[in-house]
């Protein structure tokens, strides 16, 4: 894979940094080293998390030492594949847009100089990349919205951001798992529960899926929301 940044985080993890931009590209090679690596893990490692441009390894330092398991991790860049085989999974998620579920709907509207309606075609036209888990337990950080329905985030957050509230920040879009503070532009909501502890594993999408919302009115909200559909 060529030479990659490799430092520690800590003492029990290491950083592997595999680019500076969020892109597709980068985003293969790094799923592509998480199952080159979760298929044989290295000695003393516990857990890999993948995020934007980087993957986390964690180890337990009584096992491997910090220089043993950078020694292993950068053996392993150079014998891992460019990309992956693994099937791509790809999660339907049902939005009811606008309303008391999508404040901002018409903000982001304005300031693309677009109707809501468009906002809503444009936002359910798109297939996403499921980059990263986080900041919340299974919150899922979007690539590949278009940059027709960029907006700024609030200048001032919300206290409280309801659980499947479907949202907008930048250049990307996202979905609240739980309730949580938060400053993304609200379009819309779901009904499908994103994080649930007492499943395993406990988050619905997971880094390397692909995202694909369609609309529903708020009659099927409700019926969806009654049945506890994870997709």
């Amino acid at each position: 894979m060529g030479h990659l940044d490799v430092t520690p985080v800590g003492d029990s993890a290491v950083l592997i940094r595999f680019g500076d931009a969020v892109e597709a590209s980068t985003h293969a090679r790094i799923m592509a080293f998480v199952d080159h690596l979760e298929a044989a893990p290295i000695p003393g490692m516990v857990e890999c998390v993948p995020a934007f441009t980087t993957v986390t390894v964690f180890y337990d330092p009584v096992l491997a030492s910090y220089s043993e398991v950078k020694a292993e991790l950068v053996r392993r860049l150079a014998d891992a594949p460019a990309s992956t085989d693994r099937r791509v999974r790809v999660v339907e998620i049902p939005v009811c847009y606008g309303g008391e579920f999508g404040p901002d709907l018409e903000d982001v509207a304005a300031h693309n100089h677009l109707t809501p309606e468009e906002v809503v075609r444009i936002h359910t036209s798109g297939e996403y990349i499921v980059y990263a888990i986080g900041f919340a337990p299974g919150f899922p950080y979007l690539g590949g919205m278009s940059d027709r329905i960029a907006t700024p985030r609030l200048a001032t957050p919300r206290l409280a951001i309801p659980a499947g509230s479907v949202g907008i920040a930048g250049g990307q879009t996202g979905v609240y798992p739980i309730e949580t503070p938060g400053g993304w532009r609200l379009i819309g909501r779901t009904p499908l529960r994103l994080f649930r502890p007492e499943d395993d594993p406990p988050s619905l999408l997971a880094a390397g899926d692909r995202v694909r919302f369609y609309a529903i009115d708020r009659d099927e909200y409700d019926r969806l929301g009654e049945g506890d559909d994870r997709g």
